[in-house]
């Protein structure tokens, strides 16, 4: 298992930018560090000035492990979602103009030429 751990895709997927194109990013927001950049972007009064209390960094792989351990401890249950419904008495008005205009369930929008095709159509 041990040689599979090694086999960590993730850093080789990551691109990150090298140190000339931060070194211009950072030039081009005029800080001469990252550090100087936290300064201008981030007020102190809201910094946390103690260590935070982090757990130790894992692999992908380990971290995958470990979460489909926690997965695995979902129960699936019935969903009840629906058995309430009953069956309702929709108005006319709102049937025509919601449920058959296909305005509601279509991107298509007719351009001009259309409309005015059907504009002659109407009159003729």
């Amino acid at each position: 298992m041990n040689r599979l751990d090694a086999s960590d895709w993730f850093a080789r997927r990551h691109i990150g930018p090298s140190p000339g194109e931060r070194d211009r990013m950072l030039e081009a927001v005029g800080a001469a560090s990252l550090e100087a950049l936290m300064d201008q972007a981030i007020p102190h009064a809201i910094r946390v000035a103690r260590p935070l209390n982090l757990p130790p960094a894992e692999s992908e792989h380990q971290y995958l492990r470990r979460l489909v351990t926690v997965a695995r401890k979902n129960k699936t249950f019935r969903s009840y979602i629906g058995l309430g419904y009953h069956e309702t008495i929709t108005p006319s008005v709102i049937h025509r103009m919601v449920m058959e205009n296909p305005g509601w369930y279509t991107p298509y929008t007719p351009y001009q030429a259309e409309i005015a095709q059907g504009r002659l159509e109407s009159l003729l």
